[in-house]
């Protein structure tokens, strides 16, 4: 497996590029949304950063189907990048930087209907530079279906560039949204990537032997540039649309009480927790004086805490909290259908 040399230098129109990438990404996205949505509409602030920078921010409140949604855009520089980077990458510490991303979070009104994430990015740092990036869905009801569906239109997207990709950035996403605490998984996962640039190693986390460093070894270093990453960024950005649509148009319309809607509330106080202490998105805007709205904009509009809750055994409750917030090989493990057949999770 051969690699490329890890200080190649990017294009000259490397953050032009990439920010025509992100901010189409972010257009195209909020176009199809509000389509889907039929009333909601996003409303859209721009902001500026003292330090250098700005974004857009847009954000859906109460709409049909999304109960609070945002998808933002932004681009921000500084002199000294935070200890959320340069733990990471040391080889950054000294140099003028530069970020921009796309970030989304979308929270349904629906118990039916998963919540999504979304996030890809771009750095620069003297001749640093890497692309990071990903999409998971958090369900709070179990569909084996919608989980296939959405592992499955991420799969060819990567495979589309480099089938190794699948292969270690799926695993990496079950390591990334994993609660510690609790020892559950965000959701059902889907695909996350980091620190990618020419070196071709993939895996760059913290577990030197979990299931994605081993995936890693096995098929990396790879043949990898800018120009390959960055069509990894458009393949999957594109694909979000896709591998999630059809979910909500699937689940849309399944009436739901009040137990399904107490069950919602309750789990999204999972996705709180990862929010404020593990996902590194929050801690970098924090650090780096971002906009707070708009990186708090990934928290849903009401939720609910329990003291020592457990579902009601053989519901489907439970089999959200038994099978789907665990790591699972959802397109390729036969035995899930069973698991889940006699919960009427399979469709």
């Amino acid at each position: 497996m051969a690699t490329t040399p890890a200080n190649e230098t990017p294009p000259a129109a490397s953050r032009s590029r990439a920010r025509d990438l992100l901010m189409g990404l972010q257009d195209r996205i909020c176009a199809g949304l509000e389509s889907l949505d039929g009333e909601g509409r996003f409303l859209e602030e721009s902001w500026e950063r003292p330090e250098g920078g700005g974004g857009r921010s847009r954000v859906m409140k109460a709409g049909r189907i999304f109960e609070q949604g945002g998808v933002n855009f932004s681009e921000v520089q500084g002199d000294q990048l935070p200890p959320a980077i340069l733990n990471q990458r040391p080889d950054a510490k000294g140099h003028p930087w530069f970020a921009i991303g796309t970030s989304m979070v979308l929270h349904p009104r629906s118990p039916w209907v998963p919540t999504v994430h979304l996030n890809y990015r771009y750095f620069e740092a003297g001749p640093v530079w890497w692309f990071g990036g990903g999409a998971d869905l958090t369900p709070y009801y179990p569909y084996l279906e919608d989980a296939r569906h959405f592992h499955a239109t991420l799969k060819g997207a990567c495979a589309a560039i480099d089938p190794a990709y699948y292969t270690v950035f799926k695993p990496w996403c079950d390591e990334y949204f994993f609660l510690k605490h609790r020892g559950e998984t965000r959701g059902v996962g889907g695909i996350f990537y980091d620190y990618q640039d020419a070196s071709g190693v993939l895996y760059k986390g913290p577990d030197p032997e979990g299931p994605a460093a081993l995936a890693s070894r096995g098929v990396s270093p790879i043949e990898q540039n800018w120009e390959k990453l960055f069509s990894l960024a458009r393949s999957c950005g594109e694909a979000f649309l896709p591998s999630y649509v059809p979910i909500v148009e699937r689940r849309q319309s399944i009436p739901w009480g009040d137990r399904e809607r107490q069950f919602q509330l309750y789990r999204r106080g999972r996705y709180v927790e990862f929010n404020l202490v593990f996902d590194r998105g929050t801690i970098f805007g924090l650090q780096t004086n971002g906009r707070t709205e708009s990186i708090l904009m990934s928290l849903p509009p009401l939720v609910r805490w329990e003291y020592a809750y457990t579902p009601e055994a053989d519901s489907r409750e439970a089999l959200l909290t038994e099978v789907f917030t665990r790591p699972q090989n959802w397109l390729e493990d036969g035995s899930l259908e069973s698991r889940c057949a006699a919960k009427r999770a399979v469709s």
